[in-house]
């Protein structure tokens, strides 16, 4: 048996292309309900994992700050307990002094030596209240960082639970999507998806809907409805850019009774936009 040659996208029909790409949508409108049913944890574990790196710098910091700070206190009292050691000795040889020059140099010596021991109590007191205070914030950042630990184990789970759920269904999604995508000529593939990037509901070709657009629900004038069912080419709604498709073509079956709640919906819509 000869095996089916596949056919190239340039070749199809206008027909077959708004039928793929309505099958595209389809298939890419279902991986986002997938998405929306994550909500938003992947951000929420994104946004946790980025703050608890940014504790761990700040934590890192911290402690950095305090080993400067320990050492600091170190030298300035060894630096008293030498001055100290200087100004008893000078005290000593005063004593000794045999003539007033000796005498002032040593007074001298012994007043600097006094006021580099006042300057460095000084220095180890801001040291010490600085030291408490680091300790404080090393305190709360490790606190912090246990909390975020915790909301992140929490919010993974939770996110992996619905992951394991959806998790066959998205890859099957996902396959036929790119399968899908091989079926459609490069530059309407790349216009569907702009069009579909630049809709809130994601929505790039949508079915006629009794007189209107399926995206924006605004009127379509008669000529344009008979294009559109015609199927001889690709029409984009002049309002909101969607490429429009008629319900037979997309497989809609649309009764008098869908026909009016439609109606009814889309006219409580327009009354929304409107206000």
């Amino acid at each position: 048996m000869a095996r089916e040659t596949k056919k190239d996208p340039q070749d199809l029909t206008v027909e077959e292309k708004l039928k793929t790409l309505y099958q595209l949508q389809t298939t890419l409108s279902k991986i986002d309900e997938i998405k929306t049913l994550r909500g938003e944890l992947p951000l929420e574990v994104e946004d946790l994992e980025d703050e608890i790196v940014g504790l761990n710098t700040r934590i890192d910091k911290i402690k950095s700050d305090i080993n400067e700070l320990r050492r600091e206190l170190v030298t300035r009292k060894a630096g008293i307990e030498k001055a100290n050691t200087a100004i008893a000795k000078y005290k000593e040889q005063l004593d000794n002094v045999s003539n007033n020059r000796q005498y002032d140099l040593l007074s001298k010596e012994i007043e600097y030596q006094t006021l580099e021991v006042e300057l460095a109590e000084k220095k180890m007191r801001e040291a010490n209240e600085a030291l408490e205070t680091r300790q404080v914030d090393l305190a709360q950042a490790i606190k912090d960082l246990d909390e975020r630990n915790n909301d992140l184990v929490e919010k993974k789970a939770e996110l992996e639970e619905i992951v394991a759920e959806t998790k066959h269904e998205e890859e099957r999604l996902r396959e036929k999507s790119k399968e899908l995508e091989t079926k459609i000529e490069p530059r309407l593939l790349k216009s569907f998806k702009s069009i579909r990037k630049n809709t809130r509901n994601g929505l790039g070709i949508v079915y006629v809907q009794r007189d209107a657009c399926g995206g924006c629900f605004n009127h379509i004038p008669p000529q344009r409805q008979l294009d559109i069912k015609s199927h001889k080419k690709i029409i984009v709604c002049e309002y909101c850019g969607r490429i429009m498709i008629d319900p037979e073509l997309a497989g809609v079956v649309v009764t008098p009774k869908d026909d009016a709640k439609e109606k009814t919906s889309r006219k409580r819509r327009l009354a929304k936009t409107e206000d």
